[in-house]
């Protein structure tokens, strides 16, 4: 059975069923219980007080590789740190910035040599390939979750990871685990796999990939603080109301968008980006064979994003200006999109990039803070992140979670993002290449 299963946002969060077996205990305890905890990779019971883990503020650690998968790691640093924990992102090759999948440029907080010594409510570990086998290969980090394990403390991995890394660690024998279908063959051979989107069991929290990994970090919250901060937390990353279900789109006026071979797509980044956002456009597009630019709008390439997630840009925009693109692209945040906003160049180039009748969009907060004011929702219809939509003239289509309205493609927030890049991959390229990228995601059931 499984353990954790998803349902519509609101009601996200339930209480796990008993394990019959006794190799296996649920983790969603009231703060004032006592609980009893099998280790796997000793079989040795023994108690711990919950409430030790009730403070305040949590300690979690996520590292990262070269070959990390981009958005596995980034959602689930921007979600859990929303709850208020302190995330340290840690790389676990010789310097601070990762080379992700996707041409995806990370820096993190700092080595996994620093943290060594430091005790985490946490480790999650994103998956990616090769990525996963980057981090199996790290022994600092083999040491620190065997001893997570064993000290009865949470630790969880998404994709290949649990297969590649949890399993041949052995801290998953005797327990439920899923992971990415093509490593579930691995994985048996290490746990009892499961093909939940997210599967609990004791201490050990795995799921399936990219397009599992928003409710997997959700999940984590709510091990780490409780059902009810989990719920404060999913309600505003608008997350999809039937997990697995195929997207669907909001089209008006309904026109071919044309684009060079490969098209040429411009997503800027700007300081207070909402880095699920940009990361989530980025990857998909280009897992679709786009050419994505990324430039940052600030004066050097690398930017601190809403929840502190330091992405290193392609180029800057000035550079990136002297180009012509098939479509330009605005993730949100808050202070992203203010500073998009007071951009003069990027506003001139989606002005240029209308008056060309050429695609552009944005997502979350970007539609009402730098579309509206700038007169490039004029006569459009649109939507944006819900507290934002006050903002917007138009307000008929807002409750839709993409809205495509002839050349303008608009959405809502994080929990939109791979339904807008996906919208984005269909208008290009067709409804069954976006769906079969959406399965390989596992956004969608295969």
């Amino acid at each position: 059975m499984s353990l954790l299963r998803h349902v519509a946002p609101n009601s996200l969060f339930h209480s796990f069923p008993s394990s019959s077996s006794s190799s296996s205990s649920s983790l969603l305890f009231p703060s004032s219980l006592q609980a009893l905890v099998k280790i796997p990779s000793t079989g040795t019971r023994f108690s711990f007080s919950i409430k030790a883990m009730a403070s305040s503020t949590k300690k979690v650690l996520v590292p990262i590789a070269n070959g990390t998968e981009p958005m596995e790691a980034v959602i689930t640093v921007d979600v859990i740190r929303r709850a208020g924990a302190d995330v340290t992102v840690a790389s676990v090759e010789n310097q601070l910035r990762v080379e992700a999948a996707h041409g995806v440029k990370i820096i993190a907080d700092a080595l996994i040599s620093d943290c060594s010594d430091s005790v985490f409510d946490l480790v999650a570990l994103p998956g990616g390939m090769p990525g996963a086998t980057n981090l199996k290969n790290c022994g600092a980090l083999e040491s620190m979750v065997k001893k997570q394990a064993a000290d009865g403390r949470l630790y969880a991995a998404v994709c290949a990871s649990p297969a590649v890394a949890l399993g041949s660690w052995g801290v998953l024998k005797g327990l439920k685990a899923t992971c990415y279908p093509s490593f579930m063959e691995q994985l048996q051979s290490s746990a009892i796999t499961v093909e939940s989107r997210v599967q609990q069991d004791g201490i050990a929290v795995t799921s399936r990939g990219p397009g599992t990994t928003m409710e997997f970090a959700v999940a984590l919250v709510e091990q780490l603080y409780g059902k009810e901060k989990a719920n404060e937390i999913s309600g505003p990353l608008v997350m999809p109301p039937n997990h697995g279900d195929e997207y669907t789109i909001k089209e008006i006026n309904p026109i071919k968008w044309t684009y060079s071979n490969p098209p040429q797509v411009l997503v800027p980044i700007a300081n207070g980006t909402e880095e699920m956002e940009a990361i989530m456009i980025i990857d998909i597009l280009r897992r679709a064979k786009v050419n994505v630019v990324v430039a940052s709008v600030e004066d050097k390439l690398e930017i601190l994003a809403s929840r502190k997630v330091k992405i290193e840009a392609d180029i800057l925009l000035d550079e990136a200006a002297k180009l012509s693109y098939d479509l330009i692209v605005l993730p949100g945040g808050l202070g992203g999109a203010q500073a998009f906003a007071k951009s003069e160049k990027l506003v001139n180039m989606l002005k240029k990039q209308r008056e060309s009748n050429k695609p552009y969009g944005a997502i979350c907060a970007s539609p009402a803070l730098v579309l509206e004011p700038h007169g490039l929702l004029e006569g459009k219809k649109a939507t944006a992140f819900p507290a934002m939509c006050e903002k917007l003239s138009d307000k008929s289509e807002i409750e839709n979670r993409v809205v495509v309205d002839g050349m303008l493609i608009t959405s809502r927030g994080p929990g939109t993002s791979m339904e807008f890049a996906l919208a984005i991959v269909e208008k290009l390229f067709g409804r069954e290449k976006a769906l079969e990228l959406a399965k390989v995601m596992l956004f969608t059931r295969p």
